[in-house]
């Protein structure tokens, strides 16, 4: 490959360079994806089944080297090692999840006069992920595995920042026995490598996940081949805390409701909506919850928030919080790295900035709400609608909220978000379409119809 130039990749914990990666160009964009159709032909013909053994073989080979993904993971994203290890066993997992998916993607025999109508479930083709920094190598699952599964060939464009786990994800797809070219890593800048896989024709399918504003630029570049595009955008979550709640249960859990990966979670509830009745009470207790936050070193085991991944990203969310503002503030460590302190801003108003707008930090804001008619009108007041939370012992209040709130992913009485076997996708700015759950298959297919008569040829 005839790469432009080299990509640094820093450790954010220390400022240090990890690595150089060759980053590509649109001519090896291109160079891809020409290997990778001839690839995804000879997948596709395999058996199903055959497919289904060499998918359960990579997921075997990545749960062989969960601990070197995982401490990649933390020198290249600085995730808290606990996280990180997670992580990859996630990839381990969803590979596992798409390959039992394999033989049953079936499809339909449908009644008519006549004759015979069946449906087939065909590939798309190649199919292009561009995956983000703050989840690197979950989220480039989410599209690579179930793709695969269904018979495509994957190309992998990660972010700049974090390109190393998604290689070796590569290399040990080789290992497993995947065919050479199927799961093809492309590194590189958006706008060049990203750019030029949402632009070629020869890409059936874009899975993004990222910034809201950056979503609608693949949306309107893939929009001159009529391409099909999944995209997974921004989050401003809502954490709704009625005054008949658990409320000890709902203030312990909400640090790191917010504050897992140092708050770059597209799910992280940062709009902490709390009935005023308990308003005053629910700060008491989440006041110690914050400010006992382990932030540090993520390599060390107790360490429950990393930094942030890049001094940019420090600085944009430094711009939200003004040094006098009012609040709780958490520690966090002085000298090289990426560091800023757990913080929860009160007194804001319900239109601010910092109220509205998707910060990616460890920041959220506490907003009182007199009523379940104004809490409803909180959550919804923002143009994302991804995920959230819902504290009440009132089980009628649990669903009349969940009804009312517009979310793709809510949870009543904790804070998850995302499985694997579950659907995962927004409302609204944060997205279209739906990935994860049992037909995370079929959105990588296309339907096919056809019609076989049984009464014969007219004489």
């Amino acid at each position: 490959m005839s790469y432009e130039h080299e990509l640094q990749v820093l450790d954010p914990a220390t400022e240090e360079v990890v690595a150089t990666v060759a980053a590509a160009s649109p001519e090896d964009v291109g160079a891809a994806v020409t290997r990778a159709a001839r690839a995804q032909a000879e997948w596709a013909a395999l058996a199903p089944g055959d497919r289904a053994r060499l998918l359960r073989r990579f997921a075997a080979t990545v749960d062989d080297h969960v601990e070197e993904l995982a401490r990649l993971e933390v020198r290249e994203a600085g995730h808290t090692l606990g996280n990180a290890r997670w992580e990859a066993g996630n990839v381990r997992d969803l590979l596992d999840y798409a390959a039992g998916g394999v033989e049953r993607l079936t499809g339909r025999q449908i009644p008519v006069p006549g004759g015979i109508d069946v449906t087939f479930l065909e590939p798309l083709g190649v199919v292009g992920v561009v995956a983000p920094w703050n989840f690197p190598m979950p989220i480039a699952a989410w599209g690579t595995a179930p793709a695969l599964a269904a018979g495509n060939a994957v190309l992998l464009k990660p972010a700049e920042t974090t390109p190393l786990t998604a290689l070796r994800l590569a290399g040990l797809a080789l290992e497993a026995g995947l065919p050479e070219h199927l799961f093809q890593v492309l590194p590189g800048e958006g706008r060049v490598a990203g750019a030029a896989l949402v632009e070629h024709p020869g890409v059936a399918k874009i899975v993004f996940t990222g910034s809201t504003a950056v979503g609608r630029e693949v949306l309107a570049k893939g929009s001159a081949h009529l391409k099909r595009v999944t995209l997974e955008l921004g989050g401003k979550s809502p954490n709704i805390v009625f005054a008949d709640a658990d409320l000890e249960a709902a203030a312990a859990s909400t640090p790191m409701s917010f504050l897992d990966n140092a708050g770059q979670d597209c799910c992280a509830r940062t709009r902490i909506l709390v009935q005023r009745t308990v308003y005053d009470r629910f700060l008491t207790l989440l006041a110690p919850a914050i400010e006992s936050v382990a932030v540090g070193d993520p390599a060390d085991e107790s360490t429950q928030m990393g930094p942030l991944i890049s001094a940019a990203q420090r600085e944009r969310v430094r711009s939200y919080v003004a040094p006098d503002a009012d609040g709780i503030r958490g520690k966090a460590p002085e000298g090289p790295g990426f560091w800023f302190p757990p913080t929860v801003l009160t007194g804001v108003e319900p239109h601010a900035r910092v109220a509205v707008e998707e910060v990616f930090g460890p920041v959220a804001v506490v907003l009182p709400f007199e009523d379940e008619a104004e809490a409803v009108r909180l959550a919804n007041g923002t143009p994302y609608g991804l995920s959230g939370s819902i504290w009440t012992r009132d089980v009628g209040r649990a669903l009349r909220v969940s009804q009312a709130v517009r979310a793709g992913n809510l949870s009543v009485n904790s804070h998850s978000s995302v499985r694997y076997w579950t659907p995962f996708g927004g409302f609204k700015q944060s997205g279209i379409g739906r990935e994860l759950g049992p037909d995370a298959l079929t959105a990588f297919t296309e339907t096919k119809n056809v019609f076989i008569s049984t009464e014969g040829p007219a004489q």
